[in-house]
């Protein structure tokens, strides 16, 4: 019989951990108090009341946030927004989220991935890169707390350095943060939006990670004067936002349960993170290391250097263990990470991530044909 799939592909909750009940019930509420509303064609900027909520949160006129089709669709609209604006090279750290990489791609950007470590971006790479030719970047896309895919967070004092470089240079920059909120350990650290003031950092986050993924409800803080025509990008591109789906966000916050279940949500995913990263300190073997993130969603493996993980992929697939491979958060052609791989803790059970990362190692450990032990 074939192995029970495992798969720490998809940076997905586990079905448990949304409020599924809660949900269904403000749903049901919104629906049958404000149906002749959110029934009809609503604004292009999204439910007010939602809209309005996310402004106080981040101490912004509402006018300036944009309710979108979760956060990837805001972004589609971002990179076009600056892209007309601004011709030219996007700025992206390396690693980055494969999605955006791919959107850039369609919109034949020039992709440039700037180096990162365990503190996140080198702002020493992106004054580099300013420097570099006559021509300005059209923006900086970054996520700098729990990335995906690497689970590192930006440092504090980068963080400052990289917005005075930023202030320098007047370079738009896309901050994309929604796992910010899903922190297991560790001070909160101030965005890159706070710390500019909001004029060249634009902010998206969305509510996917912290209440469900299937309400598919994002947003945008902008700055004043490019906020009203991202609207009007979404109005022609989608006529009208779901508006049922945002006043059931908008219900479950004003009913109290936002910041419990972000609570429930932290402490089981913390739970998931331990039993992945201990069970990779105990069978992985030397030669291999990988990020230890306060938050999020993900762990980033490096592999001994003589194991790639398209090999890897190759064995683990008709061993039942899924995930992706590191080169796919790349630029298409870049060479880069190939003995990388993104595992997401957030979906499987302790015992299955346990078992997962189990079925990993042995892999591995058969991929570099040494006979030497795993870490005790």
């Amino acid at each position: 019989m074939p192995p029970t799939p495992i798969s720490f592909a998809r940076g997905a909750p586990a079905p448990e951990l949304v409020p599924a009940a809660e949900l269904a019930e403000c749903a049901y509420a919104v629906a049958r108090r404000e149906a002749s509303t959110l029934f009809a064609y609503g604004p292009g900027g999204g439910y007010a009341p939602l809209r309005e909520w996310v402004a106080a949160r981040h101490g912004v006129d509402a006018r300036r946030v944009v309710l979108t089709v979760g956060g990837l669709q805001g972004f589609a609209f971002y990179a076009a927004e600056q892209l007309e604006r601004r011709p030219g090279r996007v700025l992206v750290e390396a690693p980055s989220y494969d999605r955006p990489l791919k959107i850039l791609a369609r919109e034949r950007a020039e992709i440039v991935a700037l180096p990162m470590d365990d503190e996140g971006l080198d702002p020493d790479a992106l004054e580099a890169e300013l420097r570099r030719g006559s021509e300005p970047p059209s923006f900086l896309y970054a996520i700098p707390t729990f990335q995906n895919p690497s689970g590192r967070s930006l440092s504090t004092e980068r963080r400052r350095r990289i917005v005075e470089i930023v202030v320098a240079h007047r370079l738009a920059v896309l901050e994309d943060d929604p796992y910010g909120l899903v922190r297991f350990e560790g001070d909160a650290q101030p965005s890159l939006h706070d710390l500019e003031g909001g004029e060249l950092v634009s902010y998206t986050s969305s509510f996917s990670k912290t209440v469900a993924p299937g309400v598919r409800t994002g947003y945008f803080v902008l700055p004043a004067d490019t906020a009203a025509s991202f609207e009007e990008r979404a109005v022609s591109t989608y006529i009208s936002p779901p508006i049922l789906a945002q006043a059931a966000v908008f219900e479950f916050i004003a009913r109290g349960h936002f910041e419990p279940n972000l609570v429930r949500v932290c402490g089981e995913l913390r739970a998931r993170r331990d039993a992945m990263t201990s069970t990779l300190e105990r069978t992985f073997p030397p030669g291999s290391s990988w990020s230890r993130p306060q938050g999020g969603y993900f762990v980033w493996v490096e592999l001994p250097n003589d194991v790639t993980t398209a090999e890897l992929m190759a064995r683990a697939e008709p061993a039942g263990v899924a995930f992706v491979r590191g080169e796919d958060f790349f630029p298409r052609g870049s060479g880069l990470g190939r003995s990388s791989a993104r595992l997401a803790f957030s979906y499987e059970s302790l015992a299955r991530i346990v078992e997962g990362v189990e079925r990993l190692a042995a892999l591995v450990i058969a991929s570099t044909g040494s006979m030497v032990a795993p870490r005790a």
